[in-house]
C-alpha cells in the first residue's frame, strides 16, 4: 500500500534529506517550498530518477493559511490522507530584539510556528478518520535553552515544543503520534551566514566537535516515523551533546 508524506521546506537542507529518505523507502512525497523552484525541481528529478518512491511539488507559503488550504486540496486529489507530516519549514533571524521590526517578528512566527499549526490542522482530520498517523516537527535546541541575538527564533521553536507536547495529548486517543526533533547546529544554508572562524568557534563548543549533517537529522525523523506508537509527546534532542 502506498504511503504519503508531506515535508515542508524540502528544497534544501534537512527537508531535502528527509524527502529523499522517505522516497527511498517507497513513500509518495509531497515536496514543498515557498519560492525555491529551481532547487525543489532538482529534488524531484533526483527522486524521479531513483526509480524508488514518487513525488510531486506543492509550491506555497506554509505560513499563509490560505496557501496551506490550497496545498491540502491538491493533496486530497492524490490521496485520502497523509500518513506522515513533517513540519520542517523554518527561517532564522540574528540581531538584537530591540532592533527587530514588526514584520521580521511576524515572518519568523508565521514561518516557524504558525505553519506548524496550519499544516497540523489540515492534516489531522484525515488521520483521525482512520486513527493512524505521525506528525513530526523540526525544532531547535535554542527552543529549549534560548540563544542570544536569536530571541524570536528561540521563542518560535519553544512554541513548537509546547505545541508538540500538547497536541500529542490531544491526539493520543486517536492513536496519532506527535513528536519533535530539537536540532543542534546543522550544516545547512541557515548557518551559511557564519564565516569559517565563527563556525570553528561554534564547533569547538559542541562535544562532538562538529556540526550535524542534514542526513543525520533525516534519519532521526525516519526513526520517529517508525517508532512504537507509544512514543509520543517527545522533543528529542539531536545536538551532539551540546545541551
Amino acid at each position: 500500500m502506498k504511503r504519503y508524506v508531506l515535508v515542508t521546506g524540502s528544497s534544501r537542507g534537512i527537508g531535502r534529506s528527509t524527502a529523499l529518505l522517505f522516497a527511498e523507502n517507497g513513500f509518495h512525497v509531497f515536496l514543498n517550498c515557498r519560492r525555491s523552484a529551481k532547487e525543489i525541481a532538482a529534488v524531484k528529478e533526483e527522486i524521479d530518477s531513483s526509480g524508488l518512491g514518487s513525488c510531486e511539488i506543492l509550491m506555497g507559503d506554509v505560513g499563509n493559511p490560505d496557501e496551506v488550504r490550497v496545498m491540502f486540496k491538491r493533496i486530497g486529489q492524490t490521496c485520502r490522507r497523509l500518513d506522515v507530516l513533517v513540519n520542517n519549514a523554518g527561517i532564522s533571524h540574528i540581531g538584537l530584539l530591540s532592533e527587530m521590526s514588526d514584520g521580521e517578528w511576524q515572518r519568523i512566527m508565521q514561518t516557524n510556528l504558525s505553519s506548524v499549526f496550519y499544516c497540523c490542522r489540515a492534516a489531522i482530520p484525515g488521520m483521525v478518520a482512520v486513527k493512524r498517523g505521525r506528525i513530526i516537527n523540526v525544532s531547535s535546541m535554542w527552543g529549549v535553552s534560548g540563544a542570544s541575538c536569536e530571541t524570536a527564533y528561540s521563542a518560535s521553536k519553544a512554541g513548537v515544543g509546547g505545541l508538540t507536547r500538547a497536541l500529542a495529548k490531544e491526539l493520543a486517543p486517536s492513536s496519532i503520534q506527535v513528536n519533535a526533533v530539537a536540532c543542534g547546529v546543522v550544516d545547512t544554508a541557515m548557518n551559511g551566514q557564519l564565516n569559517e572562524e565563527e563556525k570553528q568557534a561554534l564547533a569547538y563548543d559542541i562535544p562532538m566537535g562538529r556540526f550535524c549533517t542534514p542526513s543525520e537529522i533525516a534519519k532521526v525523523i525516519w526513526d520517529i516515523a517508525n517508532a512504537p506508537e507509544y512514543m509520543t509527546g517527545q522533543v528529542i534532542g539531536v545536538d551532539g551533546g551540546y545541551l
